[in-house]
């Protein structure tokens, strides 16, 4: 990693928490995106159309970054794509079933010292820590 990118995600880190925080105290409104897509595919009613926007601008902020850098940064997915299915389905039966997902509880509720988005974040935590054990050392998973 060079310093470059280490400013990129420190500068990015800092707008997702200072959006956040604007969206809390303009509005009360909690920045998951979970709950925010959920309530977006329900009836439309008075909160529909900053909810779009809100999710507009998460698909244009790439595309935005991409045309005033030059390009779009090199990704390169070694999964197939039987288990980036199973896996994203799985990661939406998580965030129902958890109230919330990383945005949610990671970013807006450990700010507000919520108990439940701590012990959600330490889930996450655990599970990723024992998915990379799995999948590097024991070779466990794909």
């Amino acid at each position: 990693m060079t310093a470059a990118d280490a400013l990129r995600g420190v500068a990015g880190g800092a707008l997702i928490g200072t959006s956040a925080a604007l969206l809390l105290v303009a509005d009360g409104r909690i920045a998951g995106i979970s709950g925010i897509a959920a309530r977006l595919l329900g009836r439309p009613d008075h909160d529909t159309p900053w909810r779009g926007a809100f999710l507009l601008g998460l698909v244009l902020g790439p595309v935005l970054y991409a045309a005033a850098s030059g390009g779009w940064p090199a990704v390169q997915i070694e999964a197939p794509w039987p288990v980036l299915v199973v896996a994203g389905l799985l990661v939406g039966f998580g965030t129902r079933l958890g109230s919330g997902n990383t945005s949610g509880h990671g970013v807006c509720g450990l700010a507000r010292l919520s108990g439940r988005s701590a012990a959600a974040v330490a889930t996450f935590m655990a599970v990723a820590v024992l998915n990379v054990f799995a999948t590097r050392h024991l070779g466990i998973l794909p």
